[in-house]
């Protein structure tokens, strides 16, 4: 999978395994910068000395986060462009979306959320962020090349915004809705695979 995030090599372990998977839920719940290293390593039943041993701070291991979800997201997409291409590509990465909306327990994009708590560009928090918007738009862009789409750069474009719209609507207003309304505005954007004609 790309690399959102420089990180050393990862010396695995359970310990590591339960230490990124408890430190993830709980960013994805409460947030980043109001979790501690105390509350993680007390949760995932281990010593500080075993998390430092696998982090070198929580810098570090909120990286190790965003780098394990965007192999997650990478993964599945690789999966589906086995077989898929296109507009079924298209809207195979949409069903995703709508089916991620609609979890229990579902709090938004953490990767918009990450961003909001770490504003500086310079953050390599931020930057890591910026490196997984930027793998999902060429993955939406190749798409949108391969359905033959007149303006594919510009229909990835709108395709992410609508994404970024629907994962927080779908966070703070009615998912379903929510689903619904970003199907229609994909199938909008596929539909105009030809370029206006000024003369019509």
């Amino acid at each position: 999978m790309p690399a959102i995030a420089d990180l050393p090599p990862a010396k695995a372990s359970e310990a590591r395994d339960r230490l990124l998977a408890t430190a993830g839920a709980i960013f994805y719940a409460e947030g980043i910068n109001s979790v501690g290293v105390d509350r993680i390593v007390s949760e995932a039943q281990v010593t500080r000395a075993t998390f430092y041993r696998h982090f070198a701070g929580k810098a570090e291991l909120v990286l190790a986060y965003l780098q394990a979800r965007h192999d997650f997201i990478a993964g599945r997409a690789a999966t589906q462009a086995e077989t898929l291409a296109g507009n079924d590509l298209l809207r195979a990465i949409a069903d995703d979306i709508v089916h991620r909306i609609n979890m229990d327990g579902f709090r938004g994009c953490e990767f918009i959320n990450a961003a909001s708590e770490f504003e500086d560009p310079q953050s390599p928090i931020h930057q890591a962020v910026a490196r997984h918007r930027a793998w999902f738009f060429g993955l939406v862009r190749d798409a949108f090349v391969a359905a033959g789409h007149y303006d594919p750069e510009g229909a990835a474009r709108h395709f992410v915004m609508l994404r970024d719209g629907a994962m927080v609507a779908g966070y703070l207003g009615d998912p379903v809705a929510t689903g619904t309304t970003f199907r229609e505005g994909v199938e909008h954007v596929i539909a105009t695979k030809q370029a206006p004609n000024p003369g019509a």
